[in-house]
């Protein structure tokens, strides 16, 4: 796996994944998070994905899943702020792109933060839509 400067952004699907024993990826995420603890692999995330993430849990895991990856996991993550031109580059790139892909508007803000932001960073996810969009996915 190749990280430039040790950093990766992180999708809900990931984050779900971790914490879902039930999950089809749960040991792949697990193994991907074992290498980032081992190799000081700092973990990004939007506060968007943050809350897409807290939802999903509690809707399809549970409260204790939800909790815990806000007490234990949102702690050590590395939060993107952004600012209203990311906001406005999203609502153009998400009226672009979601006529012929079906991405949801925190893809969108996602992709807008990986490509202008974070120049490209690697992505831990196991979303299609990511990889549709034409970003750099691990695994």
């Amino acid at each position: 796996m190749i990280l430039p400067q040790n950093r990766a952004f992180c999708d809900t699907s990931f984050f779900f994944a971790s914490l879902c024993p039930h999950d089809l990826k749960f040991e792949e995420a697990g193994r991907i998070l074992d290498y980032c603890k081992d190799n000081a692999v700092t973990l990004c995330t939007t506060w968007d994905i943050i809350s897409e993430t807290i939802t999903l849990l509690r809707y399809r895991a549970s409260y204790k899943a939800a909790i815990e990856f806000m007490d234990v996991i949102k702690p050590a993550l590395s939060i993107i702020k952004y600012d209203d031109s990311v906001r406005i580059a999203t609502e153009e790139v998400f009226k672009k792109l979601s006529k012929d892909k079906r991405i949801s508007f925190c893809d969108a803000i996602s992709y807008v933060v990986v490509t202008h932001l974070l120049k490209d960073m690697p992505c831990f996810s196991f979303d299609k839509d990511f990889r549709s969009l034409g970003l750099l996915v691990y695994p």
